[in-house]
C-alpha cells in the first residue's frame, strides 16, 4: 500500500498505483504517481470505471483495510463495488474487479453479478488515457522540461485502442488497450469533455437472472524498443489475473522456500515470518539488466514505486544481507554493475574511470540527456561497496566465487584504482564527498540536505569524509587483498592494498575520535575538523572492522542507550542534539538497512546481548506490518508510543529493509 490508501502492484520493473476501487484518478495538473509504470515512463494516467454514467461504490477495497493485511501479497488484487444505491432500493447488480501486473502489462478481470432475477442491462465505461509522463518530472513537479517535436496520438482498434507518444525519429513509445468482449463504443476525447487523447470505451453487459457476465483487458506498456502487444508480456501478460496470480505465487514460493530456506533457520516465529516477507518483496522487486555479455540478469531494485532500477548502493547491501540465503542476487548485481562501470570523465553525471554507477534509469528525460540519470555515478561508497561484496561472493562460495572473481578482475582493479586516485585516498587520505555544481555531487547514503552536519546542525563546505564511507574502504581493500593472493595469483598487489589498509585505519583511529565522548564523529570537512554529530554510521563501523575490539565494544554500547535506541531501531541521529529530529529523513530517524548493518556489526565484536535487543525491536515493529519491515520508521521512542509512527514519505517495499531480516537472522546466528 501507498499514502492514501493506494494500492501499489509491482512487478519486474512493473508497477501500477491504483486507488482502492482500482481506477487512477487522473486529474489534469495534479503530479501524483497514479498510473501504470514501465522503464519510468507512465503509459496509463487515467482509468475510471463508470456504471450507467456514475461512479460505483466501493463496497471492499483490496486488500483489506487492516494494517496486517495492507502488507500481505496484493499482486494481483480484487475490489467489491455496486451501483450506487439505497436500503430500500438495493444494488440490481455488483462488480467484482481483479487486477494483477506481470510482464510489462496490466490485466483486468471484471465479474457483473446480477443480484436479482431482473436485473437490467449494465452500461460499464472506462475513460482511459496515457500522458507518457516520465516519473522524475512526476517527482519534481516544478521543474519544467521541454519536448521538442514530441507528440500524442490514439488509435482506435476494433477490440480497443492504442495510445502513442512520439519524440524525435527514434523515441516511440506505446500503450495497448485491448478487450474481450470488444467495446460496443469507443468515444474520442472531443465528446467527453476531456483534453489530449482520453477516450471512453462502452460495452453493454447484462448478466443472467442471478448470473454473471466477465469482461477481461489488458494494458500492455510498450517502452521504445519493445515487442509487440501479443508478445510483450512474456511469460505471465497473455493470461487474466488469476492466471497470472498462479504463476506470480509459483515463482514467488520458490524464491522464498528454495534451500537454504531462512526461515527454518531459527526458532524464532517473528523472525521467520519477517524473512518469508522480505523474501517475497525482493522477489516482486527484482527487475531485468543486461550484464556484460547482454543476457538478462535479475537484481534488486532499490524500491517502489520511486526507485524500481538498479541502485549501486541499495542493491548491493541488499545483495549482501541476501547473500548466505540466495547468492544467485550477488552475482547478479555484480555483474551488472560491471557492465556499468564508468570508463570516463563525465562531470555532469559524476562519472569517473573505475567508479560504480549509483544509478540507472530508462526514461525519456535521461534518454534524452535532460536529466543525468540514465546512468549517474553521484555517489562515494557504491565503488568499495563493490569490492566488498565480490569479496565476500568469493569467500562463501569457494571454486564458483573465485571464478567471478577472475572474470570481474579488471572491473575490481579499475575500482581500487578509482579510490586511491579520483576518490581521494591519494591526496586526502580518505574517500571523500566532494561538492558538484549543483551541491554535493558524491554523497553518501546519508542524502537529505543536511544529513551530514556536526551536532549543532552546522553544515559543512566543500568535501566531506564521511566516518562509514571510510570503513567501507578499509574492507574493501582488505578484501580485494585477499582476492589478489587466492583467486588472482598477485602478492605483490595484495601486499600493497594490505598496507594501504593498514595505513587507512592507523589514520582513522586518530582523526575519527572524540575522546571526551568516546566516539567516532559523523565526519570530517575539508580543513580535518570533526564533525561532532552522534550518529549511527558508527554501527557501520562495526560492520567493516576498522575499529579495534576496545572502541569496537565502546560503541556497540554506547548505540544501545535510550538517546540512540528508540525501542524500535537505532536512530540515525541521538536524540538531545541540537540537530535531531524524529521527522527527518537522516537526522533522528530509523532505517532497518542502516540497523541491519548494525546487528551484523555488533555480531562481529560479539556483542550478541547487543545485536539481539535490536533484532527484537526492528521484528516487534515489522509484525505490526503483516512483518514487513517500512523503509524508514519515526524516531519516536517505544516506550512513549507503543506503536511505530510511520515516516511521513516512505517508500515501500524498499529492497534493503526488505532484505534486513536476513541480515538479522545472519546476526543471530553468529
Amino acid at each position: 500500500m501507498t499514502a492514501n490508501g493506494r494500492r501499489l502492484l509491482v512487478h519486474d520493473g512493473t508497477f501500477a498505483v491504483l486507488a482502492p476501487s482500482g481506477d487512477i484518478a487522473g486529474t489534469p495538473g495534479t503530479p501524483t504517481l497514479d498510473g501504470l509504470f514501465r522503464h519510468d515512463t507512465r503509459h496509463l494516467s487515467r482509468w475510471q470505471l463508470t456504471l450507467d454514467g456514475a461512479a460505483p461504490a466501493v463496497l471492499v477495497p483490496a486488500p483489506a483495510p487492516d494494517r496486517e493485511a495492507d502488507c500481505r501479497e496484493t499482486n494481483p488484487a480484487t475490489a467489491v463495488l455496486t451501483p450506487p444505491a439505497t436500503g430500500e432500493a438495493p444494488p440490481g447488480c455488483t462488480l467484482f474487479r481483479e487486477q494483477a501486473v506481470a510482464g510489462g502489462v496490466l490485466t483486468e478481470r471484471i465479474r457483473v453479478v446480477g443480484n436479482d432475477g431482473g436485473a437490467a442491462p449494465v452500461r460499464l465505461s472506462l475513460t482511459m488515457d496515457a500522458d507518457f509522463a516520465d516519473q522524475l518530472e512526476l517527482r519534481s513537479p516544478h521543474h519544467a522540461y521541454p519536448r521538442p517535436e514530441a507528440a500524442r496520438s490514439a488509435v482506435t482498434r476494433p477490440d480497443g485502442i492504442e495510445f502513442h507518444y512520439r519524440r524525435g525519429a527514434d523515441w516511440h513509445a506505446r500503450t495497448v488497450v485491448t478487450a474481450d468482449p470488444a467495446p460496443v463504443e469507443t468515444v474520442p476525447a472531443e465528446a467527453t469533455g476531456s483534453a489530449g487523447t482520453a477516450c471512453r470505451l462502452s460495452w453493454l453487459l447484462e448478466p443472467s437472472p442471478q448470473g454473471a457476465v466477465e469482461l477481461r483487458l489488458r494494458v500492455a506498456a510498450l517502452p521504445p524498443g519493445a515487442a509487440e502487444a501479443g508478445s510483450a508480456a512474456g511469460a505471465y501478460g497473455a493470461g487474466d489475473p488469476a492466471s497470472i496470480r498462479a504463476q506470480l505465487a509459483a515463482a514467488r514460493h520458490t524464491f522464498v522456500a528454495a534451500e537454504p530456506c531462512p526461515s527454518r533457520r531459527t526458532a524464532r516465529p517473528e523472525l521467520a515470518a519477517a524473512c518469508e516477507r522480505g523474501l517475497a518483496d525482493l522477489a516482486e522487486l527484482c527487475v531485468t539488466v543486461p550484464g556484460p555479455d547482454g543476457a538478462p540478469l535479475r537484481v534488486p531494485g532499490a524500491g517502489a514505486p520511486w526507485f524500481l532500477a538498479l541502485f549501486g548502493r541499495d542493491s548491493l547491501l541488499t545483495s549482501f544481507f541476501a547473500l548466505p540465503y540466495r547468492p544467485g542476487l550477488a552475482e547478479a548485481t555484480l555483474l551488472a554493475l560491471a557492465a556499468t562501470q564508468a570508463g570516463t570523465v563525465d562531470p555532469e553525471r559524476g562519472a569517473e574511470p573505475g567508479k560504480i554507477v549509483h544509478e540507472v534509469r530508462h526514461g525519456e528525460l535521461a534518454a534524452f540527456g535532460q536529466v543525468p540519470y540514465g546512468r549517474y555515478y553521484g555517489s562515494v561508497d557504491s565503488t568499495p561497496l563493490f569490492l566488498v561484496l565480490l569479496g565476500a561472493y568469493a569467500e562463501q562460495q569457494g571454486a564458483e566465487g573465485h571464478q567471478l572473481a577472475r572474470r570481474l578482475e579488471p572491473q575490481a582493479r579499475a575500482a581500487v584504482e578509482w579510490m586511491f586516485g579520483y576518490g581521494g585516498l591519494d591526496d586526502l587520505g580518505y574517500l571523500a564527498c566532494r561538492p558538484g555544481e549543483g551541491g554535493p555531487a558524491d554523497r553518501s547514503w546519508k542524502d537529505s540536505p543536511g544529513a551530514v552536519c556536526a551536532a549543532d546542525g552546522t553544515v559543512p563546505a566543500g568535501a566531506v569524509m564521511v566516518a562509514e564511507v571510510q570503513g567501507y574502504a578499509y574492507d574493501a581493500l582488505c578484501r580485494t587483498a585477499e582476492l589478489a593472493r587466492a583467486a588472482w595469483g598477485d602478492p605483490g598487489y595484495a601486499g600493497r592494498l594490505e598496507r594501504a589498509a593498514a595505513a587507512l585505519r592507523e589514520r582513522f583511529g586518530a582523526d575519527f575520535w572524540l575522546p571526551d565522548r568516546g566516539f567516532p564523529p559523523l565526519a570530517l570537512d575539508e580543513s580535518g575538523r570533526r564533525l561532532d554529530a552522534l550518529a549511527s554510521d558508527a554501527g557501520h563501523l562495526l560492520w567493516s572492522g576498522i575499529l579495534g575490539q576496545r572502541r569496537g565494544e565502546t560503541v556497540g554500547r554506547r548505540l544501545l542507550e535510550p538517546d540512540f535506541f528508540s525501542g524500535w531501531g537505532v536512530r540515525t541521529l541521538a536524540a538531545g542534539q541540537a540537530a535531531h529530529h524524529p521527522l527527518s529523513c537522516h537526522r533522528g530517524s530509523i532505517w532497518p538497512q542502516d540497523n541491519a548493518l548494525i546487528a551484523l556489526g555488533l555480531a562481529r565484536y560479539s556483542l550478541r546481548a547487543e545485536a539481539a535487543r535490536l533484532a527484537e525491536g526492528l521484528l516487534a515493529a515489522a509484525a505490526r506490518c503483516g512483518h514487513r519491515l517500512p523503509e524508514v520508521l519515526a524516531g519516536y521512542d517505544r516506550e512513549e508510543f507503543p506503536e511505530p509512527v510511520p515516516y511521513p514519505h516512505t517508500c515501500s517495499p524498499r529492497a534493503w529493509a526488505a532484505a534486513t531480516p536476513l541480515a538479522l537472522l545472519t546476526a543471530l546466528s553468529r
